[in-house]
């Protein structure tokens, strides 16, 4: 265990097909109250008996987090447990935030980006927001010090299959890293089919056959990215591989959800009440005693099963994240 991912939000600015289809998600979508939400404090003691027992790197996640107030006093109060605090999110209010999301301590940002040209981006994101805008939320910040950024498009085919070689080609010699995320069936509402799904090794195909590619060996044991080099030395891209090429034996995470259900996988079906416990009264020896229990006890291999082992409802990627 040396991932923790904590959803602060299940609320997005986006409408994006394949995680929060607006027809599911519209204005009269019950997204959790307020008051259901952990506080900060609350984050933080989970957060730091998490790390005690080994975790290394906190990513924030949601819904879109940066819609969460005053997200930067949560950073700041992280960042004190010396681990590596991270960021996932769809770069919609990046450039307004990046820089104070630094000051507070963020290492390091991770933005969702599926599509350069405007029309197919608006299209995907279904709010009408303009790509530029995302753009300019990673030139921001990579000024701010969050990078390398890494830059996630989850490709669906005859969607934004077409995207692969334009995307590859402007972040191609930049700083950041792209990586390609095969069309997943997270939650109940996104209507995923197989026939939907790009093989990463088709994208690492069509890539190599413009820009010859390396692989590189991994960094670490869990590493969820496969990691390929350009031949000519102008940087790298990543493929995350769920439905053609699981990693579930050597996964090392666990999630959050905003209101303290934790979980052990991101297609689980139900989570564990971690905020009853924390509520109750419960000593930090009895939370650590729970959350070692739910670890050890963990036997989530969907990816690996997938088929025979399809749930008719999972947790919803918005309410968990990615």
């Amino acid at each position: 265990m040396h991932d923790l991912r904590i959803s602060v939000t299940d609320r997005c600015n986006f409408r994006c097909t394949y995680c929060m289809p607006k027809d599911v998600f519209d204005r009269d979508h019950a997204f959790l109250p307020r008051s259901e939400l952990l506080s900060f404090e609350e984050i933080v003691r989970i957060a730091r008996l998490f790390v005690e027992q080994g975790v290394r790197k906190i990513r924030i996640t949601g819904g879109e987090p940066l819609l969460r107030k005053q997200l930067e006093r949560l950073i700041e109060q992280l960042a004190r447990l010396d681990v590596e605090i991270t960021l996932t999110t769809n770069g919609a209010l990046l450039a307004q935030q990046a820089r104070k999301l630094a000051d507070a301590g963020l290492r390091r940002v991770t933005v969702s980006l599926d599509a350069l040209d405007d029309a197919v981006f608006q299209r995907m994101n279904d709010v009408g927001f303009p790509v530029g805008r995302v753009l300019e939320g990673i030139a921001a910040a990579a000024d701010a010090g969050l990078g390398p950024v890494k830059v996630n498009c989850v490709v669906k085919r005859g969607v934004n299959d077409g995207e692969i070689l334009p995307l590859a080609r402007h972040f191609r010699g930049s700083p950041h890293i792209l990586r390609f995320i095969e069309f997943m069936d997270v939650g109940s509402h996104n209507g995923w089919n197989l026939d939907a799904v790009l093989a990463s090794r088709e994208v690492i195909a069509r890539i190599s056959d413009a820009f010859p590619l390396d692989p590189i060996e991994p960094g670490y044991r869990g590493e969820v990215a496969e990691r390929w080099r350009y031949r000519d030395g102008q940087g790298e891209i990543g493929v995350i591989s769920s439905v053609t090429h699981a990693f579930c034996r050597d996964c090392t995470r666990m999630r959050l959800s905003p209101e303290g259900q934790l979980f052990t996988c991101l297609f689980a079906d139900r989570g564990h009440d971690l905020r009853g416990t924390l509520r109750g009264g419960s000593d930090d020896a009895a939370l650590t005693s729970l959350i070692r229990a739910i670890w050890r006890n963990r036997d989530d291999r969907y990816s690996e099963l997938r088929g025979e082992a399809t749930r008719a409802a999972k947790v919803e990627m918005s309410y968990i994240g990615g």
